[in-house]
């Protein structure tokens, strides 16, 4: 990759990533499975070919963008042409929880787990990012100095913007034809985040609707491409990181709070789907509880 084809700021005191921006004009950085302690987002400009994320897979298209929460599991095949641009950034560069609650970045563009993490980007959607990808680069001179007043401020223009085509593109999208069907998934929509605190299993969720688990499950592998248990364990999953990173609570507090009177065994469940204890992830993520003061 040509060193003006990356861009790239390190936090100096953990010397750890902090902001980067690149192009890539192949599959080699993303061709293995990724276990990163940031944000990343790719914008896959030609190319396509299938994305494996936790445990679901999509097909994707040129000119679409994905994004991935830290330590979200990722990886792109393909045997095609595939070139881009990828924005990555630590949470303790910008917590994403910072953006005004009318853009909802934080659910609409990296942690809705009802929907697939891609958003098609049309022709007047790509301009208005490609110019603030200069304005990133802008903020990198010649001598590798880079100026912090304009990176955050841009990096927020870039991600509202996909927040908000994500939302026209929502409202935009045909009504299904099979009602009684949306009706349950959004049923079980609003019950997960009603009850995932206190029900785990896929079961627990059949019976609030009452529906067979079978049926239930059928369904929402249909919709959602996850597995009813995948789809509550991502909830909980996602709980358990903000709470680690915006809180002072204990490990044990957390587990408590999400329903675990064990703190062992909830610290194995979210190893196991995150590949990181809840402590490491902690030390690595950083520690923002003040950010949404």
């Amino acid at each position: 990759m040509k060193k003006d084809h990356v861009f790239t700021l390190i936090d100096q005191q953990n010397g750890n990533l902090a902001f980067k921006l690149f192009y890539f004009e192949d599959n080699s950085s993303f061709d293995h499975l990724q276990h990163n302690n940031f944000y990343s987002v790719v914008w896959i400009k030609d190319g396509s070919g299938l994305l494996r994320v936790d445990c679901s897979e999509y097909l994707f298209n040129e000119g679409t963008i994905f994004a991935f929460s830290p330590y979200q599991p990722f990886m792109f095949s393909t045997d095609q042409e595939f070139k881009g641009v990828a924005i990555q950034f630590h949470p303790d560069f910008y917590c994403i929880h910072k953006i005004p609650k009318e853009t909802n970045c934080d659910e609409l563009v990296f942690n809705n787990i009802y929907q697939e993490p891609s958003i098609a980007i049309d022709t007047s959607t790509a301009r208005k990012l490609d110019l603030v990808i200069e304005q990133l680069k802008a903020e990198f001179d010649e001598q590798g100095h880079v100026e912090y007043k304009l990176l955050i401020p841009n990096l927020i223009i870039f991600l509202v913007t996909i927040a908000r085509e994500k939302v026209r593109l929502k409202a935009s999208a045909p009504e299904f034809t099979e009602t009684q069907i949306p009706f349950i998934l959004r049923k079980l929509k609003a019950a997960i985040e009603e009850n995932y605190k206190k029900k785990h299993s896929a079961s627990d969720y059949a019976d609030l609707l009452n529906i067979s688990p079978n049926a239930l499950a059928k369904i929402v592998k249909a919709y959602f491409n996850k597995t009813l248990t995948g789809l509550i364990t991502e909830r909980i999953i996602i709980e358990a990181k903000r709470e680690l990173y915006l809180t002072n609570k204990s490990v044990k507090e957390i587990a408590w709070l999400l329903g675990y009177a064990d703190e062992h065994y909830f610290s194995r469940f979210f190893k196991i789907n995150t590949d990181i204890s809840p402590q490491m992830y902690r030390d690595t993520i950083g520690f923002g509880k003040a950010e949404l003061n």
